[in-house]
């Protein structure tokens, strides 16, 4: 049996980013022993996937970047353009592959953490800290024991909540034929999509080159599409919305993100903790994560540095996340109509403010004056309604 100070199930966005940060320490603190699990080969690891999110530059995974952009546009369903430049952020691409590539030169060295592949089945507590224990990779049982478990994992079954709805989504990598695309603005919201009864749809178009973009059609939706209603959607909206003209489709992402006001708890024991989504990193009312989880793997880093217990903070503060409730049940019980929203708020409100907004980073009165911009009477009506709304388990799929 081996031990160790810290042990992060799970090398995604939430274990390497925690890991990086205990690797730094601040002057006179020696980094602590670290003991990396990643998944083994197969379902329980993901494909590679696309990180995006907005900061201010230069930033730490600049040099791993797939593209970046000083300005965003949202398109209305009858093509009205928002085109906004909210400096000082630049809203930035990460492809998973190139982080860890990218972090793995940054972990290695001296003091490295310990990387193991396993496929872990029980975290307990133990009088010492806490104890993991699985299989590893060549079959053999695994046990380690650390002072502390961060606990990556995306949650199997979603937490009781009011509202769940899912963000699903299929992109491809395209290369067209003509100079279709403007690689200095990416579009965030293009609503020329048919919209669902409940919810809303979207396309979502990030260019790289004027060749060469990702174009997404995402949904925000209690259901997932199957393989061909994905297919036939991206289809439209390339082919009659973008009119890309002949393209090849180089690549291909899907993912299913929860938009829930279930409350996912940071702590499994006394010495174990959940990071990442399954720590409550994923913004419910835009399915947004990495930023938060840089914040929590930045501020779990600091209580450990500072003598304290490293418990992940909330990654947003309550009242954004009262407001998110109120939005995914707008949404959810259709009082609120989903592009009417989003369009509104992105015409009314600067691009700063708002993109601040959805970190959680605004002050109450900020929240007031965009609350202001919303279908107020809607609104009003469903914060009536929430308390008396039980919380229930969502029976579908909680993330992939």
């Amino acid at each position: 049996m081996r031990e160790t100070d810290v042990i992060v199930v799970g090398a995604g966005a939430a274990g390497l980013s925690l890991a990086y940060r205990l690797r730094t320490p601040p002057p006179g603190h020696p980094a602590p022993g670290v003991t990396l699990i990643d998944a083994p080969a197969g379902p329980l690891r993901p494909p590679e996937r696309t990180w995006c999110f907005w900061e201010a530059s230069p930033g730490d995974f600049d040099g791993a970047l797939s593209a970046s952009w000083e300005s965003l546009r949202v398109r209305g369903r009858d093509g009205a353009e928002s085109v906004g430049r909210p400096a000082p952020f630049r809203y930035k691409m990460l492809r998973s592959r190139s982080f860890e590539a990218l972090l793995a030169d940054r972990l290695d060295g001296p003091g490295a953490p310990r990387r193991v592949t396993a496929r872990i089945d029980r975290i307990n507590d133990v009088a010492s800290g806490a104890e993991v224990t699985g299989v590893a990779a060549d079959g053999s049982e695994l046990t380690l024991r650390a002072r502390w478990v961060f606990d990556s994992r995306p949650p199997r079954v979603l937490p009781p909540a009011r509202t769940t709805l899912l963000q699903h989504f299929r992109g491809w990598f395209v290369r067209t034929e003509r100079p279709v695309f403007d690689p200095r603005i990416a579009d965030l919201m293009d609503f020329r999509t048919p919209q669902p009864t409940h919810g809303l749809s979207f396309g979502y178009v990030l260019p790289t080159t004027a060749h060469e973009a990702l174009v997404e059609y995402t949904e925000f939706s209690r259901t997932v599409l199957d393989d061909a209603g994905y297919e036939r959607a991206l289809a439209r909206y390339t082919e009659r919305v973008l009119g890309l003209g002949p393209f090849e489709v180089t690549a291909t992402e899907q993912g299913v993100i929860p938009m829930t006001d279930g409350r996912f708890p940071r702590r499994a024991g006394r010495s174990v903790f959940r990071i990442g989504t399954a720590g409550g990193a994923t913004r419910p009312s835009t399915g947004y994560t990495f930023a938060a989880v840089q914040r929590q793997a930045r501020a779990v880093a600091a209580a450990y540095f500072g003598g304290r217990v490293p418990e992940p903070p909330p990654a947003y503060p309550a009242r954004a996340r009262a407001m998110d409730a109120v939005l995914l049940r707008g949404l959810d019980s259709g009082r609120v109509e989903g592009a009417e929203f989003f369009e509104g708020l992105f015409r009314r409100v600067p691009m700063e403010r708002l993109l601040r907004f959805l970190d959680g980073d605004t002050r109450p009165y900020e929240d007031f004056t965009i609350g202001l911009r919303t279908p107020v009477g809607p609104m009003l009506r469903t914060v009536a309604e929430l308390p008396r709304l039980a919380r229930r388990v969502h029976r579908g799929r909680a993330v992939g």
